[in-house]
């Protein structure tokens, strides 16, 4: 019959039920340690006594509190735990493996998909015509940072929260009259719709802007906040 012999606080208990053939013999670490007794210590003379005396029984650690328990049965040779579920998931558990593990993740999603899989529906534009008044409607409609200004069907640039305050600054509120025909633009940043993940970080940085136009063919599919990767956890915010 398998015998498991509890409540063991003494290495004279122990011994004693060694030598009756105890399967397992439990001392009791978390109340070892309540009562100021290292625990440990007793688990170590046990299994020095198992092996110097030859006997079949075995070391069970009980009474576990937390995953330091468990670590320091290893340390002393003990060949059996009880544990909560708690104890049993933070063994594996560990700040480094999980920031590890998190980035290889990240890595993996900015190397196998693409823009196409984070882009929104939203797609804020606004003509040469349009006022800036119809820029922000369009931003504040859209909940985006940026508008596309298009001439007829082809991308002319983009237009920004920071270009309204920095015309703002400049000119003051009669500017929110202006046209957007009115103003000059850089060639826009952009990225294609099947660019993967990494290629749009990389123009992020590259470029230091917060917004780029993602293109179908030449036809425009919508924006990409910065934003967008810091909430998908692809970048640091």
């Amino acid at each position: 019959h398998l015998v498991n012999i509890h409540l063991v606080y003494t290495l004279n208990q122990a011994y004693m039920a060694m030598n009756a053939g105890a399967t397992y013999i439990c001392p009791l670490a978390g109340r070892l340690h309540d009562q100021g007794h290292d625990a440990f210590a007793l688990y170590e003379d046990c299994v020095d006594a198992i092996d110097r005396y030859g006997y079949n029984s075995k070391v069970m650690v009980s009474s576990v509190r937390h995953a330091e328990h468990v670590r320091m049965a290893i340390k002393v040779g003990a060949h059996a735990v009880t544990a909560p579920w708690g104890v049993m998931r933070a063994l594996c558990s560990n700040v480094l493996t999980d920031l590890g593990t998190s980035q290889f993740e990240e890595h993996t999603r900015l190397m196998t998909q693409t823009v196409r899989g984070i882009l929104t529906a939203k797609n804020p534009q606004v003509s040469l015509q349009a006022t800036i008044q119809d820029a922000l409607l369009q931003m504040t409609e859209s909940g985006m940072g940026a508008v596309a200004v298009m001439e007829g069907t082809a991308l002319k640039g983009i237009f920004t929260d920071g270009d309204i305050r920095r015309q703002l600054r400049e000119k003051g509120k009669a500017v929110l009259d202006a046209r957007m025909a009115d103003f000059t633009y850089k060639a826009p940043i952009t990225v294609d719709a099947d660019s993967l993940l990494y290629e749009a970080v990389n123009a992020f940085k590259q470029h230091k802007v917060d917004n780029l136009i993602v293109l179908e063919g030449t036809q425009v599919a919508g924006i990409l906040d910065i934003q967008d990767f810091v909430r998908e956890g692809l970048i640091g915010g």
